[in-house]
């Protein structure tokens, strides 16, 4: 994989599959900026978490994905076609079960 190719890289999976850890390093080694969709999903302040509007979470992960380069990751798919389409490579890290927990 060359930098020059995929500079948009959505990483999905189930919970505790690595996604988190893979893109974090992916992103350094790429030298990328990295996502979060957990906190695209939920708007984060001292008095806790608060889940964002589907208006809001829309807004903010178009300003992500309509960017030139990113590294995307989370278990989220209902609501992410957007960074889906625009993404150069779309990789699914299926972590057998015993592994994750």
């Amino acid at each position: 994989m060359q930098n020059a190719q995929c500079k948009k890289i959505h990483i999905v999976g189930s919970v505790g599959s690595g996604k988190t850890t893979f893109a974090r390093l992916l992103a350094h080694r790429l030298k990328l900026p990295h996502y979060e969709l957990d906190n695209v999903m939920w708007e984060r302040t001292q008095e806790g978490d608060k889940r964002r509007s589907e208006a809001d979470r829309k807004k903010c992960l178009h300003h992500i994905a309509a960017s030139k380069e990113w590294i995307i990751e989370g278990v989220h798919y209902t609501w992410v076609r957007e960074s889906f389409d625009r993404a150069n490579l779309i990789i699914f890290l299926d972590t057998h079960y015993l592994k994750r927990v």
